[in-house]
């Protein structure tokens, strides 16, 4: 949808402070035309964070084999996001912030949740249990974007090196976030 689209590219660009009236210029629309589709500001954010965890993580479940152990599918999930990230940087740079703000209601989490159970499952055994725990998760999942945010910038600056920095930045994410 254009209008999904160009929210990436304000949200991208501007932050979430993008107004309306920027998206609809971007999609070609009109501002009113926004409010057809998404009733407020907040209902589309929530929309674009389940199309683009569904565009992440569906180009990922098609390849991941499930009887890996947990630091083989770590590894792969890990590389998987890296690798999106650096093919998507304005819907990865816009799913972060749409991930780390308050704006992203539960029921769109659990969407997310309920259509790759088998991903969430695979997260979790491999997560420490601190990070699992309510008063952690959202600490852990910023540890994880950072991490895997300096691995992208470096890939970026380096792109010769990819694969070096996927590695290490692996290693980091693995050694603070997982379990042994």
């Amino acid at each position: 949808m254009a209008i999904l689209e160009a929210a990436i590219e304000a949200i991208a660009e501007a932050g979430l402070g993008a107004s309306t009236a920027l998206i609809a210029r971007k999609a070609g629309v009109a501002e009113g035309t926004l409010f057809r589709y998404f009733p407020n500001k907040d209902a589309l954010y929530n929309a674009l964070f389940i199309h683009l965890k569904q565009s992440f993580c569906q180009s990922m479940i098609d390849r991941l084999d499930s009887k890996n152990d947990h630091k083989a599918n770590a590894r792969f999930i890990w590389n998987s996001f890296i690798e999106w990230g650096l093919a998507h940087p304005q819907a990865n740079l816009t799913m972060r912030k749409l991930e780390v703000s308050n704006r992203i209601s539960d029921e769109s989490e659990k969407v997310v949740t309920d259509l790759y159970p088998e991903l969430n499952e695979i997260c979790e055994q491999a997560i420490s249990p601190v990070f699992r725990s309510p008063e952690f998760h959202s600490f852990g999942d910023e540890l994880f974007f950072a991490l895997a945010q300096t691995t992208m910038d470096f890939a970026t600056r380096e792109p010769n090196r990819a694969e070096e920095y996927k590695a290490a930045g692996f290693d980091a994410m693995w050694r603070a976030l997982c379990v042994a």
